[in-house]
């Protein structure tokens, strides 16, 4: 079996006790941030998986709206991800 080497670590644990590896994240390609998605790479920030650099990077975000995303999860949780409910959460 071949693993591409990659820069960090290929899995990490969340504190529900479940892992999270790069497979979980979204495609780097992603063009539709559906707030499951957007979840996915604030846990990923969140916990290592990813550095916000290699996030903006590799999903071609702005340092603004990544650093809203994870101010939104954190206060609010995965429900302020939605765009439906940006005006509820402000």
């Amino acid at each position: 079996m071949y693993l591409k080497k990659v820069d960090g670590p290929r899995a990490v644990k969340l504190p529900d006790g479940s892992t999270m590896t790069r497979a979980d994240l979204p495609p780097a390609d992603t063009r539709r941030w559906v707030a499951s998605r957007k979840a996915a790479v604030v846990k990923a920030v969140q916990f290592g998986l990813l550095t916000e650099d290699q996030a903006l990077e590799r999903y071609g975000l702005s340092d603004e709206e990544l650093h809203e995303w994870v101010k939104a999860a954190t206060q609010h949780g995965e429900e302020a991800l939605k765009v439906t409910r940006v005006q509820k959460f402000r």
